[in-house]
């Protein structure tokens, strides 16, 4: 018996020692030393403000653009139906069944509510900031996870600070940029980048909840209970699986690495001309947006239309499967692959904030 049982925890060492070293050679595979190491550092400004001054010295009348577009709220509605509808069709499915539709038409569903949020955080889809918050708190119900107003809180500081360090929590941290160095690893960061997405601002630059953090997430808890009980747990797991898949490994999410990771060197913000503008408020049109975050993103294409010099030399994307497929596999693409810039005298009261 002591020999058999001395055989067994050799085999199980053995077993042991060959997986540790198996699990290293995976995890280093395709790394190598292109792979970046720190962040790409800017010495200038971001180039929106400049650019938005020079075009509409040239094409004042793009400010005829500017204002709130009502079928925001009306898409939003959309979804948020369908994403009621489909989850309770499924609610009673196998779990295989439960997480293919979850993939394949609530990840769409959800981001579009997600992106709807974003326009809704610029304030585009009322005149009124009271209504625009009412309908983000409303937009935000099939995600399970509050989120509405600190992203706006925080959205509002990538747009005025893109690429400070310490500020803008768009930019993955000194960690991920790290440790997240191939192909392999990559892909674990793309399937987990919603937890990165909400837990690293928390890390970076924590703000202090308040009146409509607590509304924000009384009404999305209240949803996610009354989902519960009325339709049940897998009702609620098909709308938290809609979010986490539909976030992560997700053609549809590959506008997250498409908008601001850099591909050529120097440049920081990225358009995508694709068929998924059409479920995303043309997202797609970042350059554009970043430009001008006072237009709707119905009318992105007539800034690109009207002042088509300034954005046709532009590097651009048409398919956002393919912008994960690279970021992916090419080894001098990573978390790191950011313009960034260090905070100056007047950003420092934005950090310390």
């Amino acid at each position: 018996p002591i020999e058999l049982i001395s055989l067994r925890e050799g085999r199980l060492i053995r077993c042991l020692f060959f997986c540790s070293y198996s699990f290293r050679d995976i995890s280093s595979m395709g790394n190598n030393t292109s792979a970046p190491t720190d962040y790409q550092w800017s010495y200038t400004d971001e180039p929106h403000a400049t650019r938005r001054k020079i075009i509409l010295a040239k094409y004042p009348e793009i400010k005829n653009l500017y204002g709130t577009d009502p079928s925001i709220k009306w898409q939003s509605l959309f979804w948020l139906i369908a994403q009621f509808t489909v989850g309770y069709l499924v609610k009673d499915a196998s779990w295989g069944v439960l997480l293919i539709v979850a993939y394949c038409f609530g990840g769409f569903a959800n981001q579009a509510l997600f992106l709807a949020i974003h326009e809704i955080s610029h304030n585009l889809a009322f005149d009124s900031i009271l209504s625009n918050k009412l309908l983000g708190c409303v937009a935000n119900l099939t995600t399970v996870i509050p989120h509405f107003s600190m992203f706006q809180k925080y959205h509002m500081e990538h747009h005025q600070f893109q690429g400070v360090d310490g500020i803008d929590a768009d930019l993955p941290s000194r960690w991920e940029g790290k440790f997240f160095t191939n192909a392999l690893l990559k892909t674990i960061w793309m399937i987990l980048q919603p937890f990165f997405y909400i837990i690293r601002p928390l890390f970076l630059k924590p703000k202090k909840p308040g009146k409509w953090e607590a509304i924000n997430w009384g009404m999305s808890l209240t949803a996610d209970v009354i989902m519960y009980y009325c339709f049940g747990f897998k009702y609620l797991m098909y709308m938290l699986a809609s979010s986490l898949l539909g976030s992560g490994l997700h053609p549809i999410a590959g506008h997250f690495i498409a908008e601001h990771y850099v591909f050529v060197k120097g440049i920081e913000t990225y358009s995508y001309y694709g068929p998924f503008n059409l479920i995303t408020f043309n997202v797609g049109y970042h350059n554009e947006h970043h430009d001008f975050p006072r237009i709707p993103g119905s009318r992105l294409p007539q800034v690109r239309e009207i002042a088509k010099e300034f954005y046709e030399d532009l590097p651009s994307y048409n398919s956002w499967t393919k912008v994960i497929w690279d970021y992916v596999m090419d080894d001098t693409v990573g978390p790191f692959s950011r313009v960034t810039r260090k905070s100056n005298r007047l950003t420092k009261n934005v950090k310390a904030s």
